[in-house]
């Protein structure tokens, strides 16, 4: 990365964080979800479920800011489609400026306004009885996976933002995302499934990375699993953005 592009991506990157913080209700929205979700196991369902010696808040609480980010990265695939829409990506790249500055711009906005969204849902944890004695080394820990994971979506928006035809089709994508925690041990043990599901819900991204997150904000071993964790994450990460690396070329072209 030369100054040059560090530049631009800072300049354009301003620009789209200027959009967010005129339409707060956008991270309220993306956090209102998750929380009314929380709320509804924790009150409803949570005295049903038998999480160990471990509180059911604390045990789902690494679910639930998986579904804010979820929630959160259909913005991002929303605001680069109306950009596209709008004209203004290709008056962007017809400008001397780093072309692959305008998506980092937008990914770097997804990280900003996801962080905050996350931090109102573990306010609102906090208010329900969420408490944690890790460290500030497990705290680092949980917030470079978040980070992880939510550029690993982030690059997955970006796809349908420079590739869906209408409104709808830009945003609908996170739906599956949303869901997926419900098929994991976000909410119960997955040893409750049954036999298929419960194959499923064992060998898919997000049990690997909530186990992880779940054992550093409990003060458990982490184990093996922070690798699969990583592993997942990393690699969704590279093929989304080689995949929307390859989508903005055949756009630009």
């Amino acid at each position: 990365m030369d100054a040059h592009f560090l530049g631009d991506t800072a300049v354009l990157t301003g620009r789209t964080m200027r959009h967010v913080t005129r339409s707060l209700d956008t991270i309220i929205t993306t956090a209102i979800t998750p929380i009314v979700i929380m709320l509804m196991f924790v009150y409803v369902f949570g005295g049903a479920i038998d999480t160990g010696p471990v509180s059911y808040v604390d045990y789902m609480l690494p679910g639930i800011l998986l579904i804010t980010i979820a929630s959160g990265i259909s913005y991002t695939a929303l605001r680069l489609f109306t950009d596209m829409q709008s004209g203004i990506f290709e008056r962007f790249q017809s400008m001397p400026i780093a072309r692959s500055g305008v998506l980092w711009a937008h990914v770097l906005t997804s990280l900003a306004a996801n962080a905050v969204s996350i931090a109102a849902v573990v306010g609102v944890a906090l208010l329900a009885g969420f408490r944690s004695g890790a460290g500030v080394a497990a705290w680092l820990a949980v917030a470079g996976i978040l980070a992880l994971f939510t550029l690993a979506l982030t690059w997955i928006a970006v796809i349908p933002g420079l590739t869906a035809k209408s409104v709808d089709g830009a945003s609908a994508f996170s739906y599956p995302l949303v869901f997926l925690p419900f098929i994991s041990s976000a909410f119960v043990p997955t040893d409750t499934m049954p036999g298929p599901v419960r194959a499923f819900a064992q060998h898919q991204p997000v049990t690997s990375i909530v186990d992880t997150l779940r054992a550093l904000l409990t003060q458990q071993p982490v184990g093996t699993g922070v690798w699969t964790a990583l592993a997942w994450c990393a690699g969704i990460l590279a093929a989304a953005y080689v995949l929307a690396g390859a989508c903005h070329r055949r756009r630009t072209s």
